[in-house]
């Protein structure tokens, strides 16, 4: 049940020995993150997590990079496979929601390969300009085009 989620900003609830496990082992985007670049990329953004109620378990984590007046990147949205279905997904989300709407930003972006669903119910779109937008990879980034 949704009711049993705890959300959390505060960045002493993250466990970020889980977190790093998750992101580094589990996920399609971050697999091989070292150690290091994960504590960078926290120390540099909002930190959210959900918790299985008050003091239990982090079931799920995501971040935001801003610079809190104009834009924000929502990165590294992670539910732990055995929370899968327990809303754990639109808890965080709603949660970032909740962060950061109240900063007025212009704009509020994210990629994803599976979870458009999701983020749609939160007011995410396709692009409608996609020529508008540029992407330049980092050094050994580029993904490799089948």
């Amino acid at each position: 049940m949704a009711n049993d989620l705890v959300f959390s900003s505060e960045e002493s609830a993250m466990d970020v020995d889980r977190v790093h496990r998750w992101l580094s082992e589990e996920s399609y985007w971050a697999r091989g993150r070292t150690r290091e670049a994960h504590d960078a990329a926290m120390a540099g953004s909002r930190n959210y997590g959900v918790f299985d109620g008050d003091g239990g378990p982090q079931l799920g984590y995501a971040r935001a990079i801003t610079d809190g007046a104009t834009f924000a990147w929502i990165a590294d949205v992670f539910v732990a496979p055995e929370a899968r279905g327990r809303g754990v997904g639109s808890r965080i989300m709603q949660g970032i929601i909740d962060d950061l709407e109240p900063l007025g930003l212009k704009r509020t972006a994210l990629f994803t390969e599976d979870a458009h669903s999701l983020y749609e119910k939160f007011g995410f779109q396709r692009l409608t300009d996609p020529e508008s937008w540029m992407l330049r990879w980092g050094r050994g980034y580029e993904p490799s085009r089948e």
